[in-house]
């Protein structure tokens, strides 16, 4: 099948099939004699198994990883387990940060509680890194990374 149809088949654009191409995710296809892209099933199949991984927002490092895995039936899962493990814990430490996030995004919008003028808006002065008058809400909450 050429290119087209493996992006229709597999809903993957074809940019982003040349890109796990060039990234050695995907093994490069047969030539037809016009020079055209002719993959086989199997290609599909990694394709799907790229994707449920990206799904899963693993890095391409970690599906190159669980790849070569993939390809090595005889071994044990045992590294597929810690190749996993290690992923939750980077899902975890995201979790936290985006927590973070969320509070001080919070923290910020408490800054301007209603429609005044621009040049009195808490939100843009604590952006422009001038210091804002902090709500009452605001002065009682610790605000990570806030200074």
């Amino acid at each position: 099948m050429k290119i087209g149809a493996l992006a229709e088949a597999t809903g993957t654009p074809v940019e982003t099939i040349r890109f796990y191409e060039r990234e050695g995710l995907l093994p490069p296809p047969a030539r037809a004699d016009n020079n055209y892209r002719m993959y086989l099933p199997e290609h599909a199949e990694r394709l799907v198994f790229i994707r449920q991984c990206r799904n899963l927002d693993m890095t391409l490092d970690e599906i190159r990883a669980l790849i070569m895995l993939r390809d090595a039936p005889a071994k044990d899962c045992g590294e597929v387990n810690a190749l996993l493990d290690e992923h939750i814990g980077h899902v975890v430490h995201r979790i936290r940060e985006l927590r973070e996030l969320e509070r001080d995004l919070k923290a910020l919008r408490a800054r301007c509680a209603g429609a005044r003028a621009l040049a009195e808006c808490g939100i843009l002065s604590r952006l422009d890194g001038a210091p804002a008058v902090p709500t009452t809400r605001a002065k009682r909450r610790h605000v990570p990374g806030a200074h």
